[in-house]
Parts: structure tokens; sequence; C-alpha cells
């Protein structure tokens, strides 16, 4: 009796009862192998410290670390019809979105909110990669329409963080018409005068990059961002040519013009505080503390802009997402 007691029952108990230990405490970084402590990269907004790639970040993990104090009021996001070609392939559209709105806990994937950039009212919208990659739907087109029809009315700048393969198939047409819409939102923008800046990150591809994320008034990038509309593969097939090294990525779209700057996430809030500064005349709070400097090695071109110069030039610290 005493070995049942002493030995077999704790093990039955060990097993009805199996602590849950949470998974994946370190991640792997793609560029330079090195194993992350899990709490490390997400205080560190998600980029490495070593090699400085930048990794996906939730939607409103990014909101959190843009706005002033952490501090942001959530836009509702218009309803929309959930299924209007009651499309399915390997499984029903409808059951897709019920997938990813239970892990994501967004309703689709946009999200817009208000809140203060050092000191000045902005209103913000952020694509989520994670939602279905944060493609181009009736909700999301929505979503962002609303979300600059906000700023219109509050008369704020506007900024959206760009991250999509594009439209989402199972929309077909409706999908597609969230271009010319969204095309038409930019442009009340426009004739209002509010500032229009996006934020281009890994990736942005197909549709949006085909409408509000090429319209804006300063197109920023994250380093190392796959930014285009074909993939890199179609264009190869298309052309049977092998295209150059760093194709679509963030740093060559700068050299060749395509982006105006490409900036490291540590140092967004700064620039784009700048930015709205220079476009609406407002004065910005001090933003020296806010730059946090990214450790060696620099593998980029470090840019130097002389005093007084007009051109804000921004270089990326390090290379990330290295092919």
């Amino acid at each position: 009796m005493n070995w049942i007691n002493n030995v077999v029952r704790p093990k039955i108990r060990s097993l009805l009862n199996k602590r849950e230990v949470q998974e994946n405490l370190w991640v792997k970084c793609p560029e330079s192998g090195d194993m992350v402590f899990y709490r490390d990269l997400e205080a560190n907004q998600w980029v490495v410290p070593s090699s400085g790639y930048h990794m996906k970040i939730k939607a409103r993990d990014r909101l959190a670390h843009f706005f002033d104090g952490s501090a942001f009021e959530e836009l509702t996001t218009p309803q929309v019809a959930q299924d209007p070609l009651k499309f399915r392939d390997s499984k029903r559209y409808t059951d897709r979105l019920k997938e990813n709105r239970t892990k994501t806990g967004y309703d689709d994937a946009v999200i817009a909110a208000q809140g203060d950039l050092l000191g000045t009212r902005v209103t913000v919208a952020v694509q989520d990669f994670d939602f279905m990659g944060g493609s181009l739907g009736m909700a999301a087109g929505e979503a962002i329409i609303a979300a600059m029809e906000k700023a219109l009315a509050d008369k704020t700048p506007f900024i959206i963080f760009t991250a999509s393969g594009g439209a989402r198939m199972q929309e077909g047409i409706l999908s597609l018409m969230q271009l010319p819409r969204t095309t038409v939102a930019v442009q009340m923008l426009r004739e209002a005068g509010l500032p229009f800046i996006v934020v281009l990150t890994n990736p942005t591809t197909g549709g949006v990059t085909a409408s509000y994320a090429m319209l804006g008034d300063v197109h920023i990038a994250e380093p190392g961002a796959q930014i285009g509309f074909a993939g890199a593969r179609v264009i190869e097939s298309t052309i049977r040519e092998k295209l150059p090294k760093g194709f679509q990525r963030s740093e060559y779209l700068l050299d060749h013009g395509m982006v105006d700057m490409v900036v490291h996430r540590h140092s967004l809030r700064p620039t784009i505080g700048r930015l709205i500064g220079m476009f609406t005349g407002a004065p910005m709070a001090d933003t020296g503390t806010e730059v946090i400097v990214p450790p060696q090695p620099v593998s980029m071109r470090d840019v130097e802009v002389a005093e007084g110069d007009d051109d804000l030039i921004t270089a990326p610290p390090e290379a990330a997402h290295a092919e």
C-alpha cells in the first residue's frame, strides 16, 4: 500500500495536473540564427538586438509603442457583409474568418486608432499580417476609409502602417474595388491639406502596393521590408532573367527612388513627428530621447545631413531581412 500511495498516486496526479509550459520561449533570428529570449525581443519592439532583423509586430503592440504614453483610442470598424460571394475552397470563407478572429483577437486585418504623437493628435491605421496575410477585403477597406474620414473630420495627420499579401481572393471583385475606393479617400486627405504618411513594413505587396501604399506624401520603409506588386519569382519567370540581389527590399528601393527613406523601427516616432511638424508647422516635443541607437555592426552606409539641409534623410542602422 505504501508503494501505491507514495509512487503510483503521485504519478497519476502529475499526469492529470500537468503544468502548461509556454512554448517558444526562445525565438530564432531568421537572418543570423541567434536565439533571442521572447521577453527581450518583445521589449525591443520585435527587433533582434544582435542583427537588427525586423520581425513582424502585432498591430496593437505597434500602436502602443507609437503613441505617447502608449495611450490611444481605437476607432470603431464599420460592419460589412461577411461572405457576399458564398466562397468556399478547402473550407468555407466564414470558417476562415472565425479562425483568424480567434487567433488574432481582431475583427479583420486593419485596426485604426487616434492618439498623440509627440503632443500632436494623429490618426493611425495598422494592417496586421497575422490576419489572413493582411489581405485587403471589404472590411479592411472600410476600416481604412473610415479612419481617413475620421482624420478629415478632426483635421489630423493620417499615418498608415502597411503589411499585406494583396487583395483577398475570397471576395473577388469586391476586394479589388477597395483599390479605387481607398484612392478616393487619399485624394480627400490631399484636398484638405492633411499630411498622409505611409510606413511600408514587411511585406507590402499586391493590391495594397497598387493603391494607398504608394500614394503618401512621404513613404517610409522599415529595414529589409519586401515591397512590390508581383512576387520576385513571378517576375523572373515572366522576363526570364535573374533579378538583382536585394530586389524589392527597402534598401534597393531607396537607391532607386521608390521610397523616401528607410527608418529603423525605434526611430519611427521622432522621424514621423519631425515630418508632421514640417508639414503642419505644429511645435513638436523634444525628440532627443526618442531615438534608440541599435547595436553594431552597422552594415548600411552612414548618411550625414548637413546643418540646415532641408532634405530629411534617414539611413537604416543595419541590414535586416537580408536574403
